[in-house]
């Protein structure tokens, strides 16, 4: 009789090994749930949702705006002239293309746009960002004229020069 303790002995640790397996086996199957859940709730498709995230996966496109921009206006003190040498940036080859044909009316509107400035309002960081964002919502309405949607995603300057 002393022979049944040690099999009870021995059958505990396969007990444990049965359970602990059953244990990985169970947060397997979580884990496989959760991320086909996740999958069913993106779509599934696993990728954008919609047609501008699909946009804006495709690699950046870039259109240099030649020549740069050369303006003047009038500073309480002289005659000012402003320099800009301007980037366009889009993920949709549309929109460059259309930003191309349609280069003398966006010229035209950055040219007023920048002839309307003042020097103490370009001589900071914001006015500069404020300009920037203004000559972005200039290129977006002239396209949106043209293709139906503002298509360019953002505006560089390249250079910037005041004297």
């Amino acid at each position: 009789m002393a022979a049944a303790p040690k099999d009870t002995a021995e059958g505990t640790p396969k007990k444990k090994k049965k359970g602990s397996l059953l244990l990985v086996g169970a947060l397997v199957v979580l884990v496989a749930g959760g991320a086909g859940g996740w999958v069913l709730m993106k779509g599934g498709k696993g990728g954008p949702e919609s047609a501008a995230d699909a946009a804006r996966s495709k690699p950046a496109l870039y259109l240099q705006l030649d020549p740069a921009f050369v303006v003047n206006f009038q500073d309480a003190a002289a005659l000012r002239f402003l320099q800009v040498g301007v980037n366009v940036m889009s993920h949709d080859p549309e929109a460059i293309a259309a930003a191309k044909q349609a280069d003398p009316e966006i010229r035209n509107a950055l040219l007023i746009l920048f002839s309307a400035q003042d020097m103490k309002s370009l001589s900071d960081v914001k006015g500069k960002l404020k300009l920037q964002a203004a000559a972005l919502a200039e290129i977006q309405r002239v396209l949106k004229e043209k293709i139906g949607r503002p298509g360019i995603d953002a505006v560089y300057f390249t250079s910037f020069i005041m004297q």
